[in-house]
């Protein structure tokens, strides 16, 4: 049975080109079409049918919001976002779970490649992608290490900047006051503290909230 593909975008030379080098690659494909948001709503009222939905860069709307409504909606089908590259806008993307990210700029045999890969292994992302997102992740950390924190680890830093004590801290979070002193630790090792003092210096320079 031939996997069926949906290509969304408002410029229709973009889509017809895609549909070309993905027939002059790929074997056992149906293409369709959805050239602006109320088009593709439609289309993904039958998304059963579909095998994977490829998101343009000109497609109107929030691509984030639109990733994530799919998902919600139809878990089983594979977005591969075509687009021109922004780390945020990638990060957002791949967060709200497109299964993948390729560049507009990208050879028509890593656009081939992307789409197969997605039909059979569920994943892709260019190392172009790869590597500016591991850069700008590294630049961000670099320059904030607050970024080095999680999501917990903020939350107790945020009450520790308060002035909040581990029982305090423990009894706002409803968990126990052992777990603080672990994440207390943690956020200590990470920022390349010794103390409080140490930490709120910190905050005067960075803000996590």
């Amino acid at each position: 049975m031939n996997k069926k593909i949906l290509i969304a975008d408002d410029y229709f030379v973009v889509m017809t080109g895609i549909k070309m080098i993905l027939k002059n690659h790929l074997k056992k494909i149906d293409i369709e079409y959805a050239e602006n948001y109320d088009e593709l709503s439609e289309k993904l009222s039958f998304a059963a049918d579909y095998s994977l939905l490829i998101l343009g860069v000109n497609i109107e709307g929030n691509k984030k919001k639109m990733i994530s409504e799919i998902k919600n909606k139809y878990p089983h089908l594979k977005i591969l976002v075509f687009s021109n590259y922004d780390p945020l806008e990638t990060m957002q993307c791949i967060q709200e779970g497109a299964d993948g990210y390729l560049s507009k700029l990208s050879h028509e045999n890593e656009i081939a490649m992307a789409v197969a890969e997605v039909l059979s292994k569920g994943k892709y992302y260019s190392k172009e992608i790869m590597d500016a997102l591991v850069q700008h992740a590294f630049s961000r950390r670099k320059s904030n290490p607050l970024e080095t924190l999680s999501d917990r680890e903020k939350t107790v830093y945020n009450f520790l900047i308060k002035g909040y004590g581990n029982l305090e801290i423990a009894n706002e979070l409803k968990i126990h006051a052992a777990t603080i002193s672990t994440y207390k630790r943690r956020i200590f090792q990470k920022l390349g503290t010794s103390n409080l003092i140490d930490i709120l210096e910190l905050s005067r320079k960075y803000s996590t909230e």
